[in-house]
């Protein structure tokens, strides 16, 4: 079983010398993640890039720049919502990251969702939407959110791929519409759920 940590501070310190893929002989910094720890609506992305790597945060270049314009597009800011990768250190030159590497940063993401607790997970691209919903096609299930466990997952296009794609950032911006509805329903069904019974073991 993977290790579980208190806190996400504590997750991202540990993070920060992971070793167990390749990826990390050539990264300047880890990009552990970033943003609220109670957050409602989870992004994730595929991999930090160049500006990830130099910074050590997720989302800070082209891409990250219409991230953050589409999270203001639905009343949210950054800081509101929390930003992870699947892949924890920038593959070389970009490329997209390899099962094993995907595999070896795993533990990582799972205790993320797990500590963060949140009631939507927006996937940003194929390999993060992988994670949820091996086998589908983004292009056929981006926009269609699925309840898969206690969460609802909403697969959407990378926005880096709307930066060469125009038509895309349209499609975009209609799917990151559905995200206030989405954690309107959520809240609803938690709300909707029974009460624990007492056990009255004391």
């Amino acid at each position: 079983m993977a290790q579980q940590y208190e806190s996400l501070d504590a997750l991202s310190q540990a993070c920060l010398s992971c070793t167990a893929c390749d990826l990390s002989k050539q990264r300047t910094h880890v990009v552990p993640g970033e943003g609220n720890e109670k957050a409602q609506v989870m992004f994730i992305g595929e991999g930090p890039g160049y500006n990830e790597d130099q910074q050590g945060r997720p989302f800070v270049g082209q891409a990250g720049k219409l991230l953050d314009e589409l999270i203001a597009s639905i009343g949210m800011k950054r800081s509101d919502v929390f930003i992870a990768n699947v892949v924890k250190c920038r593959p070389p030159g970009n490329r997209d990251p390899m099962p094993a590497e995907i595999a070896a940063c795993s533990d990582w993401l799972n205790e993320q969702i797990r500590l963060i607790n949140p009631k939507v997970i927006v996937t940003l691209g194929r390999y993060s939407m992988a994670k949820f919903m091996p086998g589908d096609s983004i292009s056929k299930v981006h926009g269609s959110p699925r309840k898969i466990g206690e969460r609802v997952v909403l697969p959407v296009h990378h926005p880096a791929a709307a930066l060469y794609q125009q038509s895309l950032k349209q499609t975009l911006q209609a799917d990151f519409k559905k995200i206030p509805q989405l954690l309107k329903e959520a809240a609803k069904i938690e709300e909707a759920k029974p009460e624990p019974k007492q056990l009255g073991l004391f």
